[in-house]
């Protein structure tokens, strides 16, 4: 087993390249030989066992999208050369602010400062970042959630949380997918010969 890891997460609101981003980042790694974990977006898990999502995500289910995303990480940390996040923990906390803000409902301040708290800390732990820039004229794809307001809120929340934990994300939109992805495989490969 390699002593080498690299995690890289993808940020972003929904239906802006995150999937087919790893999709491709992933295939190029493992013809090169490298050990792949993924870690998917969890809010359908969140949802499949009751939690709400989306416009109605809480504290509760916002906490264990955030617990199982660490938990599904170090698991994958454990055997893998490269892990790919398909949503780091601290999108769960945007699409909460997003959430509250849409519905004007509130939570208590020590709530969002826990949850902030795990956000936060657990940001450093991605080695390297790409956060998705909405582009309103790409269209959603069948069975996707609607509500054009609560997309924009989540993108915006998203990219706050990891302008205040003082990340610095490689930026995909619509136009640049090759320079990005080809800048991350380029960082990823740096980083496991080092």
């Amino acid at each position: 087993m390699s002593l080498k890891k690299v995690k890289v997460g993808i940020a972003g609101t929904h239906s802006t390249g995150k999937s087919t981003f790893l999709e491709q980042l992933s295939d190029h790694l493992a013809r090169e030989g490298a050990r792949i974990g993924r870690v998917g977006d969890l809010a359908t898990a969140a949802r499949d066992r009751g939690f709400p999502i989306l416009t109605e995500h809480n504290f509760d289910s916002t906490l264990w999208i955030m617990a199982e995303g660490m938990r599904q990480e170090a698991e994958a940390a454990l055997v893998n050369d490269v892990i790919l996040v398909d949503r780091p923990v601290f999108d769960a906390l945007g699409y909460l602010y997003a959430a509250l803000e849409i519905s004007g409902r509130s939570l208590p301040d020590r709530q969002l400062d826990e949850l902030r708290a795990i956000a936060v800390a657990h940001a450093g732990d991605y080695d390297l970042l790409v956060m998705t820039e909405l582009d309103p004229v790409i269209r959603l794809g069948e069975g996707r959630d609607r509500n054009h307001d609560f997309r924009m809120a989540a993108g915006s929340k998203v990219r706050m949380i990891a302008d205040e934990a003082g990340l610095e994300p490689f930026i995909l939109t619509s136009a640049n997918g090759d320079a990005v992805l080809d800048q991350v495989l380029t960082s990823v490969r740096q980083r496991l010969a080092n």
